[in-house]
């Protein structure tokens, strides 16, 4: 991916957030089932039996995601609706049919006690195998997953990491890009940990992702702002919740819906500072300082860097409590793994365009993130191709 938005040249490209959600989509298809496709052109040859891929049929699914939540399946099959609704139909079809061979495929494998693939959809099957087998003869209880529940959370996993990563991704490369600074700062931590050759098959989770603090920073000071959930709805269920504000407590009556305001406890400025509106990452690491004044203290003091982890219910992206993202780590991993591959060898900034100086290219990039807005289920950029980045290779 980086290659290719190198090769655009002076003019950039505008195709971030596009982009950005191409390569989430095939982390997912990778992890989930072992399918692998280049960046930009990804593989058109069909499975026997299939009129679409399966990428493309998970990539139409998630775009369409309340369109598919308002319309049965059956219903989008029907001859007479207009041409995207019954591509939406296929879609949902192809995707049903991929599963199902894969499952089938999983269970013959652990049938014949062969190693299974460790991706999403293997360790689903096998977990829910292993727990049936572990039921008592005498117990009726069901164990293990039904394959509409195996299908069901498949699905889910690819909604919940699919818009909301991507959009984190493009929106942080777009802040990176309108602060130099932070780039280098950045930089100058993945240059220390991984260094400046060879390749990314040589790196360790334990080694790298523990130590790459400043990408993990960048990630979740773009959460703090520009999180793609800007509210979490939740209910008191079926008995009263007391809640404690200050020294008074307020009882809340059963079946009352509850949404909590993501942006206005991310912008806090009790909790966050004077300077709560301003994305600065490095307000995330303790004894981080964004310049040294030698290159052995720079390496002492990223070496004494701590991350800082938020207090409690102060900061939730993923939401919180027992029913947080199941999904967290993968996401911070992923996004980690993004940066630094991206920033190890190749820069990016603003183009400037006509008339422009480099702070007013800068400032432009600015208000380009900062006109965000729900679009479908999560917050996004409206005018997200209004401005062009360019990446040049650096190393």
């Amino acid at each position: 991916m980086a290659k290719f938005w190198a090769e655009q040249g002076a003019e950039g490209t505008r195709e971030t957030v596009a982009d950005t959600a191409t390569l989430a989509l095939h982390v997912l298809t990778c992890v989930g089932f072992s399918l692998s496709y280049s960046f930009h052109h990804g593989v058109r040859d069909l499975s026997d039996g299939h009129s679409m891929t399966y990428r493309d049929a998970l990539s139409l699914c998630l775009r369409n995601i309340i369109t598919f939540a308002i319309f049965p399946k059956k219903v989008l099959s029907l001859s007479f609706l207009p041409k995207k609704l019954r591509s939406l139909g296929v879609a949902t079809q192809e995707f049903q049919k991929y599963m199902e061979e894969m499952l089938t495929h999983e269970r013959n494998m652990a049938a014949k006690h062969e190693q299974g693939t460790g991706n999403l959809m293997g360790s689903l099957v096998r977990a829910s195998e292993e727990a049936q087998k572990s039921r008592d003869i005498n117990d009726s209880t069901r164990l293990g997953l039904t394959d509409e529940e195996i299908f069901g959370n498949i699905f889910a996993f690819n909604l919940a990491g699919h818009e909301t990563t991507a959009n984190t991704m493009a929106t942080s490369l777009v802040l990176l890009a309108a602060n130099p600074e932070c780039q280098d700062w950045l930089v100058e931590e993945i240059h220390h940990i991984l260094g400046i050759s060879g390749g990314s098959e040589d790196w360790k989770y334990d080694e790298s992702f523990p130590n790459l603090k400043r990408c993990l920073a960048v990630m979740y000071e773009t959460l703090r702002l520009y999180g793609s959930i800007v509210f979490i709805p939740k209910s008191t269920g079926f008995h009263s919740q007391s809640l404690a504000l200050g020294d008074k407590t307020h009882i809340l009556p059963p079946s009352t819906a509850i949404n909590i305001n993501v942006q206005a406890l991310h912008t806090d400025p009790q909790t966050w500072g004077s300077d709560a509106l301003d994305w600065h990452p490095s307000r995330w690491l303790r004894a981080s300082t964004p310049t040294f004044s030698s290159k052995d203290d720079r390496t002492s003091s990223m070496a004494k860097e701590t991350f800082i982890e938020p207090e409690a219910g102060s900061f939730i992206p993923w939401a919180d409590g027992p029913r947080e993202c199941v999904g967290r780590k993968f996401s911070q991993v992923e996004f980690v793994a993004v940066l630094a591959s991206l920033f190890r060898q190749y820069r990016v900034r603003p183009v400037v365009e006509n008339g422009e100086s480099e702070a007013d290219a800068k400032r432009a990039l600015m208000r380009m993130v900062n006109d965000s807005a729900i679009s479908a289920i999560t917050l996004q950029m409206l005018e997200p191709r209004s401005r062009s980045l360019r990446w040049e290779r650096q190393i």
